[in-house]
């Protein structure tokens, strides 16, 4: 599992994040994480990604929390937290999404290796 943190220079939250992953990868027994993080310097870099604010956490190429616009601004993420809102997810927010697609991941794994009915002796009955 690839877990990209993109952030910006100037982002307050960029450490505690990745603190947080780490912590996350660990609570939710994942034990295959490459954990990657990626500082956007300019617009440009922002644009090129799917970058929705800092800290924006992708896992597998996809955004752990959908909903956020995409942006090219380099600017501060806020995310739902509680009664209001904070400027990184939380941990236990994070271990629920990584067990998600770990179970995501299972389940397409088994149903790939799961045995297929032969069509041809399907076709005889």
């Amino acid at each position: 599992m690839k877990i990209e943190i993109l952030h910006i220079d100037d982002c307050p939250n960029s450490d505690e994040v990745q603190v947080r992953v780490r912590r996350a990868v660990e609570a939710a027994g994942v034990t295959d994480a490459e954990i990657v993080t990626t500082l956007l310097r300019t617009s440009e870099d922002a644009a090129a990604t799917l970058f929705a604010g800092s800290p924006t956490v992708l896992v597998n190429g996809v955004d752990a929390f959908p909903g956020a616009d995409r942006t090219s601004d380099l600017a501060c993420r806020i995310y739902p937290a509680g009664d209001g809102f904070d400027g990184l997810p939380t941990t236990e927010q994070l271990v629920a999404v990584l067990r998600e697609k770990s179970r995501a991941a299972e389940s397409l794994t088994y149903e790939a290796s799961a045995p297929q009915p032969d069509a041809a002796a399907s076709a005889r009955h």
